[in-house]
């Protein structure tokens, strides 16, 4: 994959998410399910975004990215921390900024040369070597892992109460 491939890619995730949480009601954009909301999906989402550009430049000078020194399990220190940075409720609110901070990461990895992308700066996290490039990825197999629960959520919604229970 090239470094374009992977900007479509996290482009294609991107409104892919966006549109499933624009279709959800409003009750279930900030109901709980398995400890999240949706909102919370999109302000972590939001986050990360920025995180990346961060973290890749703290790569590219042979450093962990400072969101994986003290992540928490599965990075819930991390995660809640965004929720709370990203508080609103308003959701086209929300998911335009969702847009805006994914169209900031796509605009800083189109500054990156193929090599600074894919290279191994020397940096491990947990035994893996971390690269721009498997960061980015990490990062839109997030964005495709929550739009699984929000359609699995969707599909809670449109279901009769008689088929929720079972």
């Amino acid at each position: 994959m090239t470094i374009d491939g992977q900007i479509a890619r996290l482009d294609r995730s991107v409104e892919e998410l966006v549109a499933a949480v624009a279709s959800l009601d409003e009750k279930l954009f900030v109901e709980r399910l398995n400890g999240w909301s949706s909102r919370d999906i999109v302000a972590h989402l939001v986050g990360w975004n920025r995180f990346i550009i961060e973290g890749s430049r703290q790569i590219t000078r042979g450093e962990l990215p400072s969101y994986d020194v003290d992540p928490g399990e599965n990075y819930s220190k991390v995660n809640a921390r965004l929720i709370r940075e990203y508080p609103t409720t308003d959701r086209h609110e929300l998911l335009e900024e969702l847009r805006t901070s994914a169209r900031e990461l796509g605009r800083f990895l189109e500054t990156l040369d193929a090599d600074t992308w894919q290279r191994d700066f020397g940096v491990r996290h947990r035994d893996s070597i971390v690269t721009i490039r498997n960061t980015v990825e990490e990062l839109i197999d997030d964005y495709d892992h929550h739009l699984h629960q929000i359609d699995e959520w969707t599909e809670r919604q449109a279901a009769p109460p008689a088929a929720q229970g079972s």
